[in-house]
């Protein structure tokens, strides 16, 4: 039987420092197989490598986060003042030639938070788009009311070159379309059971099966009945329920179907040949 693929998680996160080795054991016999643990700054990329390393269903992304690129910024301002500068995602660059990480991200923009200001957001998203061209990986894309500068910039930086995922996806049937056509997944979680999620489910009933993953974004987004709890990749049955429904499927097609779409995503195959 095949088992759940979560493609994106930040079980490194404090609010899990309690249980998180019992609840991650707990995985498999509750029918998850595999996890991909997301950094979003620089010191959770440690913490993300260093997860992975620890469980063996669990794989790392490594990146910073849009709304985590003042720390970039200045690094670089004081590496300026030195004789010889350090590139700030030296770190970044270093991690992804760990054996585990499968990806760059999660990197984007967010204009919901807004800061820190969106000439520095723009500026890191560019620099870890072209990290993830020179070294080969998928990105995880992080937009958030940022719908028109996101996609400007990853088609002028030919980010269909890299492919990658979007996470959490919330835009509309005409956005999705475009990252459909450029290759990109797109990542579905609990958001889908909310109801005003009319635009989510037209996207999910519109798109192929074949560019669907699923995910947690856990501790967040936690799906419909348990809202306001942590998220855990436990609750993802009850997105994958919603997806079959508008898929007609059964939930073991879907469960199937989107763990194979997430392997290739990440190019798991490739790496256990």
């Amino acid at each position: 039987m095949e088992l759940i693929f979560d493609t994106h998680a930040h079980y490194d996160d404090e609010t899990f420092d309690d249980d998180r080795d019992a609840l991650l054991a707990s995985f498999a016999e509750n029918g998850v197989g595999t996890v991909v643990n997301v950094a979003a700054s620089l010191s959770s990329c440690e913490t993300t490598v260093a997860l992975a390393k620890a469980y063996p269903f669990i794989y790392a992304a490594v990146g910073v986060h849009p709304t985590e690129t003042a720390e970039l910024e200045t690094l670089e301002n004081e590496d300026g003042n030195r004789a010889a500068a350090v590139d700030p995602l030296s770190r970044v660059r270093e991690l992804l030639n760990e054996e585990k990480t499968v990806a760059l991200g999660e990197i984007g923009l967010d204009y919901y938070w807004d800061e820190p200001e969106r000439g520095i957001q723009k500026k890191w998203f560019v620099r870890q788009l072209a990290l993830a061209k020179e070294t080969g990986y998928p990105v995880i894309i992080h937009s958030r009311e940022a719908a028109k500068d996101t996609l400007d910039i990853m088609k002028a930086e030919h980010a269909g070159e890299t492919g990658g995922v979007i996470h959490c996806f919330s835009y509309g049937v005409e956005i999705a379309r475009e990252y459909l056509d450029m290759g990109y997944y797109l990542g579905i979680g609990g958001v889908l059971t909310y109801k005003n999620a009319k635009k989510l489910l037209e996207v999910v009933e519109y798109a192929p099966l074949d560019r669907l993953v699923l995910e947690t974004d856990s501790p967040y987004l936690t799906p419909v009945p348990n809202r306001g709890k942590r998220n855990s990749s436990l609750y993802l049955p009850a997105v994958v329920a919603v997806m079959a429904q508008l898929k007609g499927m059964t939930e073991e097609e879907i469960i199937r179907a989107t763990a194979e779409n997430a392997r290739r995503l990440y190019r798991l195959d490739e790496r256990l040949q």
